[in-house]
């Protein structure tokens, strides 16, 4: 099967993935892994890409979906692949057509896991970390025995600055604002699937795999 998944920082994205990738047998594909691989492979585009990354400059869209074309044409995806972190934007999104039509096959369905924005503030700003052990616990669904202090070392416990709620509502709507697009254009495809991410893991990956046809239960 051939899959995009959607879902926004919190959603719990990365965990069904991880699940996903195993019960269909297909690679993971990440934005990351794909700009690593290419560069460690020592590709021309991944040299172009490394030369962007290096300067801290965003890797134009042409380099990145050549990235993609070279990944998903390796052998392993021959059976499909879950593509997770692309597309970004609608244009990536055509491009990725254009790639799949050459290859004359395409994509099987569009997984956009839905979280209410509120959830998803809790679950990013409730992460409190050790600065002695750097363990890691949640106020809400893991908190510590004692408010403020390491059940392990009793070390300080402190918020990052990216679980802090401004930061959060920021990922949040930059997420909002490049996804929007991409929901409505694979909508109007037929290949969007809705799923209810604010329920338990694995009641979330049944409804994935009903969403494909599965019995997962």
């Amino acid at each position: 099967m051939r899959i995009i998944l959607l879902g926004p920082p919190g959603a719990g994205k990365g965990t069904q993935a991880e699940v996903l990738v195993k019960k269909l047998s297909i690679p993971h594909i990440s934005t990351g892994d794909m700009f690593r691989n290419a560069i460690k492979e020592g590709t021309e585009l991944g040299k172009k890409a490394k030369g962007y990354m290096d300067s801290g400059q965003l890797v134009p869209d042409e380099v990145t979906v050549g990235i993609v074309q070279e990944r998903i044409s390796q052998n392993d995806c021959q059976g499909g692949f879950l593509l997770d972190g692309f597309p970004r934007t609608v244009s990536q999104a055509e491009a990725l057509d254009g790639i799949l039509a050459e290859m004359q096959t395409g994509l099987d369905a569009v997984i956009s896991i839905e979280v209410p924005k509120e959830k998803l503030v809790t679950r990013l700003t409730g992460r409190r970390v050790c600065r002695k052990c750097g363990a890691t616990y949640h106020m809400e669904f893991n908190p510590p025995g004692q408010d403020g202090a390491c059940d392990k070392c009793s070390g300080e416990l402190y918020q990052r600055s990216d679980d802090t709620e401004e930061t959060v509502l920021n990922r949040l709507s930059v997420y909002e604002n490049q996804t929007a697009p991409l929901i409505e254009y694979y909508s109007q495809k037929g290949l969007l699937k809705k799923i209810d991410g604010d329920k338990p893991i694995d009641q979330v990956l049944v409804k994935i795999g009903e969403s494909l046809g599965r019995n997962w239960a």
